[in-house]
C-alpha cells in the first residue's frame, strides 16, 4: 500500500470518529462519572472491535461475516441494555460530592466489553468496513505488512479522538467539585448514557 493510500484511508477514520454517535457518547459519560482510566478501556474495547472489522473485511471471511450479521441484533441489545443500566445508576445516585468517584470501582473488563460491544453493534461501522474499504485500498493486493498498518492507522484516528473526548470530559468534570455541581454532572453522564442505549437500540 501506498503512503498516500493509508493517509486517505486515516483521514477517513479520523473524520468518522470525530463525527458524535454511540462510542463518543459513552465515552464522554464514562469519562464524566468514572475517569480516564474506564473510559480508556472502554476505548481499548472500541479499536478492538475496529480491528475485527478490519480483518473481515480484508480477508473476506464471507461466512464469519454472515455470523457476524447473525449474532448483530443480540450484541446490540445486550450493548444498549448495559448502558441503559449505567445511566439509571447514575441517575439514581445521591447529592453527595463523592458520588461521582464511586462508579471508579466498576470493572474495568466491563467497560472494555462495553466498547467492543458498541463497535460490534454499530451499523456505520459494519458499513464503512465492509462496503467502503475497497474505496480506499485495493483489498487484494493487501499485505500482513499492509494490515498493520490499517490497524495503526485505526488506532491512531479512533483512540486519539476518543481519548481526547475523555480528555475534555475530565477537565469539564473537574472544574466542578461541589456536591450540587457533582449532582448535575452524574445527572448528565446518566442521561448521555440512556439516551445512547436508547440510541444503540434504535439504530438501523
Amino acid at each position: 500500500m501506498s503512503i498516500d493510500s493509508i493517509f486517505t484511508l486515516f483521514c477517513a477514520m479520523f473524520v468518522l470518529a470525530i463525527v458524535p454517535g454511540p462510542a463518543v457518547f459513552a465515552i464522554i459519560a464514562r469519562s464524566f462519572s468514572s475517569g480516564k482510566l474506564q473510559a480508556f478501556y472502554m476505548t481499548v474495547g472500541i479499536v478492538l472491535g475496529d480491528y475485527i472489522f478490519i480483518v473481515l473485511a480484508l480477508f473476506g471471511l464471507s461466512a464469519l461475516a454472515e455470523l457476524m450479521g447473525s449474532a448483530f441484533f443480540i450484541i446490540k441489545y445486550l450493548s444498549a441494555i448495559y448502558l441503559i443500566w449505567l445511566g439509571v445508576k447514575l441517575l439514581r445516585t445521591s447529592t453527595d460530592s463523592i458520588d461521582i468517584e464511586a462508579s471508579k470501582n466498576s470493572s474495568l473488563i466491563a467497560n472494555f466489553l462495553t466498547g467492543l460491544f458498541i463497535t460490534l453493534g454499530n451499523p456505520k461501522a459494519i458499513i464503512f468496513y465492509i462496503g467502503f474499504f475497497p474505496a480506499f485500498i485495493n483489498v487484494s493486493e493487501v499485505t500482513f505488512y499492509d494490515t498493520g498498518l490499517i490497524m495503526l492507522a485505526a488506532t491512531l484516528a479512533f483512540g486519539s479522538v476518543n481519548m481526547c473526548y475523555s480528555f475534555l470530559a475530565v477537565k469539564a468534570r473537574d472544574t466542578f467539585k461541589s456536591p450540587k455541581a457533582s449532582t448535575v454532572i452524574n445527572k448528565t453522564a446518566g442521561t448521555i448514557m440512556v439516551s445512547t442505549g436508547i440510541l444503540v437500540a434504535v439504530k438501523a
